[in-house]
C-alpha cells in the first residue's frame, strides 16, 4: 500500500492532519463506528474531564484498529466530534501526540455538536483505516 499527502496549502500540515490521502495498492479497508470515553462494560468514563475522555476515546479506536490486525499508523481519515470545540482544543495535543507518536496524519474534521449519544460524553472519534 501506498499512502500519497495531498496538501495545497502548508498549513494543515502544521497541525497534523493532511487535506487529504491518496492511496494506492490497498488491500483491507477498516470503517471504524464512533469511540467514546466507554469502559469495556459499556459505561461511560470522565465525565467532566475532556483530556481523559479523548485518551480513552484513542485508546479504544486502537483497540478496534488491534482488533482488526491494524494500527494508528493505517489512519486514513479521523472525524472528532466534540460538545466543546473551545475545551478540546486545550487538550487537543493529546490526540497530535499519539497520532505524531504513530507517524500518521490522517485527513481530518472536527464538528461541534450539541450533545453526544450519552449526555457524559465529550468526545467521540470516527476513524478509516486502510492497510
Amino acid at each position: 500500500m501506498e499512502r500519497t499527502a495531498v496538501n495545497p496549502w502548508p498549513w494543515s500540515v502544521a497541525m497534523g492532519y493532511n487535506q487529504g490521502e491518496v492511496v494506492t495498492g490497498q488491500t483491507r479497508t477498516l470503517y471504524c463506528a464512533g469511540q467514546t470515553a466507554m469502559s469495556g462494560e459499556g459505561e461511560p468514563r470522565h465525565a467532566g474531564d475532556m483530556a481523559a475522555q479523548l485518551a480513552l476515546s484513542l485508546d479504544n479506536l486502537e483497540a478496534v484498529l488491534s482488533e482488526a490486525g491494524m494500527a494508528l499508523s493505517d489512519l486514513v481519515r479521523l472525524t472528532v466530534y466534540t460538545t466543546d470545540v473551545d475545551l478540546l482544543f486545550q487538550h487537543y495535543g493529546v490526540l497530535a501526540s499519539r497520532l505524531g507518536a504513530a507517524g500518521v496524519a490522517p485527513a481530518t474534521t472536527m464538528l461541534g455538536v450539541t450533545r453526544l449519544a450519552l449526555p457524559s460524553l465529550m468526545i467521540e472519534l470516527e476513524g478509516t483505516a486502510v492497510a
